[in-house]
């Protein structure tokens, strides 16, 4: 599959020159960038700053002059262009570098036409704009600068991404899909979410930032990931356990009932739970009653059921 074209335009009015290097480097993971262009009144003295980037990384400069004070005649230049680009069909994504909620309808007339939008802004950027785009990349994570907690409001709280992964989790479950692929939630989270960047929590991978949230458990088979409702999971193992138990007319030996919920829970260690053993995790249960025979061997009973 060949990579998608993308058109960077970005607004350097309220873009900082140093930020250039990075959110090239950060769109190779997207596609292709074979449109780069941004807008201002070079005229200016305090545009000196991006010359000599616009020059080494191939940047075409779009000459707008203000031509009436407080208004912003750069902002109308780019949506124009943006829009001519569009209807000449040359590219399939298009990456919006602003702070400004002014390009908020731009993002979602791009989308309507089956554009992939990628935003980048720094943490002022209104809402409304960083949810018109199908993606939007906070500057501060790519530039390697901490956020600090003013700047923590515009993330989404880690309590909800947790929430929002458990309802895809239990929604794939109910389908029959006892473990859903990390992939299909990572995409899942950033269509509800675009602004979702485990580098917003200090994070690299999106399997590290999982294996920090309480109630997700990460699976891992050479190397397919998948994710897990950790807290049905454990109420999945007492379930099994009952009925197993009761097929096997109401007693089973230790050994074997471990091996049956192995079996049916691929991933299941007792160290999930916090034991160091099989028979400990079993007897945390006030369902089943543990027992030796004549023959030294543990068995586990349905409590309630006589031999």
């Amino acid at each position: 599959m060949e990579d998608k074209r993308f058109a960077l335009l970005i607004d350097s009015d309220n873009i900082s020159a140093e930020y250039v290097q990075k959110i090239l480097e950060e769109l190779t993971k997207y596609g292709i960038v074979t449109i780069k262009r941004i807008y201002g009144d070079w005229t200016r003295s305090n545009s000196s700053k991006w010359k000599n980037e616009l020059l080494s990384n191939s940047i075409q400069p779009m000459q707008q002059f203000a031509y009436t004070n407080g208004k912003n005649a750069t902002d109308s230049f780019m949506i124009i262009d943006a829009m001519d680009i569009l209807y000449s069909n040359n590219v399939e994504g298009f990456c919006l570098v602003t702070s400004d909620s002014d390009f908020t309808r731009l993002a979602g007339r791009l989308r309507e036409s089956g554009k992939h939008v990628i935003g980048m802004g720094e943490t002022k950027t209104p809402d409304a704009f960083v949810s018109a785009c199908d993606r939007f990349i906070y500057l501060n994570n790519i530039s390697g600068k901490a956020g600090d907690e003013k700047e923590s409001k515009h993330v989404t709280p880690m309590k909800s991404i947790e929430k929002a992964i458990i309802e895809i989790l239990d929604e794939n479950e109910d389908a029959g899909k006892p473990m859903t692929n990390i992939g299909e939630v990572g995409s899942r989270l950033l269509k509800k979410y675009p602004n979702f960047d485990v580098r917003n929590y200090g994070y690299t991978k999106f399997s590290t930032f999982c294996e920090g949230l309480k109630k997700i458990k990460v699976h891992r088979n050479n190397n397919i990931v998948s994710l897990i409702n950790a807290s049905k999971q454990e109420v999945n193992a007492e379930e099994i356990m009952k009925k197993v138990i009761k097929e096997n007319g109401g007693v089973i030996e230790l050994s074997l009932l471990s091996k049956e919920l192995k079996r049916q829970i691929p991933d299941f260690s007792v160290k999930n739970y916090g034991y160091s053993q099989f028979k400990k995790f079993v007897k945390s249960f006030s369902a089943f009653v543990l027992e030796t025979d004549e023959k030294n061997q543990n068995l586990v009973r349905l409590k309630g059921k006589g031999r």
